[in-house]
């Protein structure tokens, strides 16, 4: 689901963009100071000279554009997300500070393991989806119960977060270079990564696109 620069994912995450720091012929440019020639309108050659860069791997013009994005994943998407470092900034919000009600994320149903891959798994569900479902509720209502018991017991909210499970919804800003939203776009598009990170990886494509319309796609 889309709000203008905003994509909602499942009943509570998003990626949203905030802002951009150039555009295409911020790429050209970035290229083209090589002769000290310099492009006010982007037109065909400039679109070619893109497409060369990208296939050529000069990728030092694509690192000029900035995008900023405000995230909010489970905490098990985040910490594979973070993974991604080179080309990045970000800012989360601590529950050191924040001692609010956490959101958690419940999936609709469980895939079954795949026996013949040491991660991932299949796309069958379950057979028994449901029962295992109620079983990760009870366990998700039981670890936010004691949270709230912990607070109330003059906890500090650094140790009563301990307690929170790694489903619970986290959110961070964080900026970075077209170049290396596309190198995490094209290792989290991949089939074999797990399929809720593709979904935050899609919605980031997506809204690359609508800002970059000809350096994404050679991009990614």
């Amino acid at each position: 689901m889309t709000e203008n620069n905003k994509i909602l994912i499942g009943n509570d995450g998003y990626v949203e963009l905030l802002e951009t720091f150039g555009d295409d012929l911020t790429i050209v440019n970035a290229a083209r100071v090589s002769f000290n020639k310099e492009s006010t309108e982007l037109n065909d050659k400039d679109k070619s000279l893109i497409n060369y860069l990208a296939k050529n791997n000069h990728v030092s013009p694509f690192f000029h554009p900035q995008l900023r994005f405000r995230i909010k994943m489970p905490i098990f998407i985040a910490r594979e997300w973070y993974r991604h470092t080179i080309g990045f900034a970000r800012n989360e919000v601590s529950r050191r500070y924040v001692d609010d009600t956490p959101q958690v994320w419940i999936p609709n149903e469980f895939r079954e393991r795949d026996k013949n891959l040491k991660q991932g798994s299949k796309k069958e569900t379950i057979q028994n989806n449901e029962e295992i479902l109620e079983i990760y509720q009870k366990s998700v209502n039981m670890s936010l119960s004691c949270y709230e018991i912990l607070l109330k017991h003059n906890v500090a909210p650094e140790m009563a977060r301990t307690i929170l499970p790694q489903s619970m919804y986290t959110e961070f800003i964080e900026t970075g270079s077209l170049s290396a939203y596309a190198r995490l776009c094209q290792l989290r598009l991949d089939p074999h990564a797990q399929l809720e990170i593709q979904e935050y990886a899609n919605a980031v494509s997506k809204l690359c696109l609508t800002k970059f319309p000809v350096g994404w796609p050679v991009l990614v």
